[in-house]
């Protein structure tokens, strides 16, 4: 949806309207729907338990209907069973018996209980419809058959007869619808509403890119909120945790983000800041703190290379850029965003806080302490005894309250995404809102709308639209006479000892972040994590389960650098390092100092080691040691510590095995081993040359006996040659 621009936006509608006649407050009016009645009809055999028919009835346009005018009632039946449904007929019903307060417009909507007697004002009949179908049937309603209806609430009912189930046993779908008819001739009181803008991450810091892209879609919740509030004279009351997690991320940011940051600026409605996360200011006061809490730095979300020194693009004409250029520093870097200009709600009125209605006087005059004098308070009329009127006083504190029951039930409308489901709740809200306006006798109304960040853009609308009045501002409330009211809320002191718990917890993580080159990456988001545990919006029980939730994540951060346990370590050497494991769970690296001392002086300890540990990381620090004793076991007590002192880990013992004599054993065993190599070599040696010797003298003495052979016979050889001569 295009961004609403001042011209566009609430002065063009006031324009547009200038000329008209006063539209009145009461503009749900006779909106009428009910849940069906418990003779409606079941479905087919065998079909679900909660398949029924629904009947439902509206009147008037919007609930508008005028003294003396007509009207048409809308009547809507719904086949959800399983089964065909045939026709029927329907007839309208109004008493002229007004109800009188809330009470008796509970009592009729929820057990349709209303005083006087019903008048027929009119009847039709209806399709027949399929399963799974649903039709409406109008009814016209002249201005003779209304009468002469003073202004007020009186009960409206529609009555279904006639239509059948087939193939069932049930004879007929008979069912009733109530709502009310709420007739009004001009507006008496100015209405404002009060709508809270927050968005939770699943991390509890900031809201991370993927979030953010998601939450500013087309479909996001928080384009929805946008949505349901543009045209309208609703004051935002937004979390600045929104805009910093935007901004923060500069030109990594989605563009879908920066779209709306920007839509967001863009729009006319008046506005005022959350504390941080949406924290309760009310338990800080209860808790006794100075002032009340803020993230300590944003500066960890920052990544330098997001925020150029170029100037940005400019924004379209009349909206201004949605993340904080920086200026060059004194070497050319980008001078990144301060916390401020991070948190920054551009026309958002000063020094207003909507904590929760558990608090006392003496919190309001905390919250001047706090803020300074012309600090105004949000509370709820159940806060002050019942009192409505929008702008009050008490103890000379200065009070915006809000209408409790008002409050409830257009949250309930906001909340409800089914449009017919959504008429029902429109018809009540329409009722109450003419009964406060007329018990507060024309002084101004405001309506604060509960904590929701799912709402439907259109069911958001229908619920600001249905109350909020043309021209309405919230400082001119503020300047309006205040009426003297007195604060008869209790405080809860749970959530006071939650402060207190969460701050000690916050100060064990302090001392144990000295062991971070930058303890802030810890620090920050801790800080966050705690005004998002305090949020306004959560309930008791879910508030319970939240700090539990905080404490054993804490816990286990605290928990995250130690030595784990080891099995007895074996020395078996009288000086050698001894590997000592220490682990770092932590997406940073940690710098610690290893204590180590033996319970037995006859094992020499270098008693402290430093190391860094990589982020989620084992290391294995070689500890220096050196054995007295030939044979034992000893115990050494670790202990880690960070650089400045603190202590991480609380003292621990592994066992070590000492087995020096080993060393003089095996020394021993090797040495006789190599004596007796040694001489098996020399004897082998031995026995090879007399073996070689012998060889060669059985060669001589063959070759001797061949010489003495040879010479026997050389005679005769000698006498046969003289012979053949």
């Amino acid at each position: 949806m295009t961004a609403i621009t001042p011209e566009h936006g609430l002065r063009a509608r006031l324009r547009r309207l200038a000329s008209r006649t006063a539209v009145l407050a009461i503009v749900l009016g006779a909106c009428a729907v009910v849940v069906p009645s418990a003779a409606s009809a079941a479905g087919a055999s065998g079909a679900n338990d909660d398949a029924r028919v629904g009947f439902h009835i509206s009147a008037g346009l919007r609930g508008l209907v005028a003294p003396g005018s007509a009207t048409t009632a809308m009547l809507t039946v719904q086949n959800d069973t399983e089964s065909k449904l045939s026709a029927g007929q329907v007839q309208v019903e109004l008493s002229r018996t007004p109800l009188t307060d809330e009470a008796a417009v509970t009592n009729w909507l929820d057990d349709g209980t209303a005083p006087g007697e019903f008048d027929t004002i009119g009847s039709d009949t209806t399709a027949a419809l399929d399963a799974g179908e649903s039709a409406m049937t109008t009814v016209f309603v002249p201005a003779e058959t209304l009468g002469a209806l003073a202004p007020g609430v009186y009960p409206l009912r529609a009555e279904l007869t006639g239509a059948k189930m087939q193939n069932t046993d049930d004879d007929e779908a008979a069912t009733t619808a109530t709502s009310v008819l709420v007739v009004a001739d001009s507006q008496t009181a100015q209405v404002g509403v009060l709508v809270p803008i927050t968005a939770t991450p699943e991390g509890g810091a900031l809201l991370s890119s993927d979030e953010l892209a998601a939450l500013t879609g087309p479909e996001g919740a928080l384009t929805a909120q946008l949505d349901g509030v543009a045209g309208t004279t609703a004051v935002l009351a937004i979390d600045p945790a929104i805009v910093a997690a935007i901004r923060a991320l500069g030109s990594a940011a989605p563009e879908s983000a920066q779209d709306w940051l920007r839509r967001l600026d863009a729009l006319p409605n008046a506005r005022f800041a959350l504390q941080f996360g949406d924290a309760d200011a009310a338990a800080q006061a209860q808790a006794g703190l100075p002032e009340l809490l803020q993230p300590t730095t944003l500066a960890p979300f920052l990544n330098a290379a997001n925020f150029s020194q170029t100037p940005a693009t400019p924004a379209p004409t009349g909206t201004p850029p949605t993340t904080p250029e920086p200026t060059p520093g004194p070497t050319g870097t980008p001078q990144l965003p301060d916390d401020e200009e991070l948190t920054a709600i551009d026309g958002a009125l000063a020094q207003i806080l909507w904590p929760a209605d558990e608090l006392s006087e003496d919190d309001l005059a905390s919250f001047t302490r706090y803020l300074g004098e012309g600090t105004t308070t949000i509370v709820s009329s159940t806060a002050v005894g019942g009192q409505s009127a929008a702008h009050a006083t008490a103890g000379g504190n200065d009070l915006l309250v809000t209408d409790t029951a008002l409050s409830e039930s257009l949250s309930k409308v906001a909340a409800e995404s089914d449009q017919v489901d959504r008429q029902r709740l429109l018809a009540e809200a329409s009722a109450l809102l003419m009964l406060a306006a007329d018990r507060v006798a024309g002084a101004p109304l405001l309506i604060g709308l509960d904590r929701d960040e799912n709402r439907d853009a259109d069911a958001l609308r229908d619920a600001i639209s249905s109350a909020d009045s043309i021209g309405f501002e919230l400082s001119a409330l503020r300047a309006t006479p205040a009426i003297p009211a007195s604060v008869t809320a209790q405080a809860d002191p749970a959530r006071a000892t939650a402060v207190t718990d969460l701050l000690a917890d916050e100060a064990a993580l302090t001392a144990f972040s000295s062991m971070l080159s930058d303890p802030q990456v810890l620090l920050s988001p801790e800080r966050i994590r705690i005004l998002r545990t305090l949020a306004v919006g959560t309930p008791a029980n879910a508030f319970a389960k939240n700090v539990e939730k905080h404490q054993k994540r804490t816990t286990q951060t605290l928990s995250a650098v130690s030595t784990p346990p080891s099995s007895t370590i074996q020395l078996l050497t009288a000086n050698a390092d001894l590997p000592i494991a220490v682990r770092n769970d932590l997406p940073w690296p940690v710098t610690v100092q290893l204590f180590v001392s033996p319970t037995d002086p006859r094992l020499e300890v270098t008693p402290m080691t430093e190391t860094v540990v990589e982020a989620n990381s084992t290391k294995r620090v070689k500890v220096p040691v050196s054995a007295r004793v030939g044979s034992g076991e000893v115990d050494l007590r670790l202990s880690l510590y960070s650089p400045t002192g603190v202590q991480i880990q609380g003292q621990e013992e592994i066992r070590v095995a000492v087995r020096a004599e080993w060393e003089t054993i095996g020394l021993i065993v090797f040495g006789g081993l190599a004596v007796v190599l040694i001489a098996l070599g020399v004897i082998r040696t031995v026995r090879r040359k007399r073996h070689e010797a012998a060889e060669e003298a059985a060669v001589e003495a063959q070759i001797e006996s061949l010489e003495e052979v040879a010479v026997e016979s050389r005679p005769d050889a000698t006498a046969t040659e003289d012979k053949n001569e």
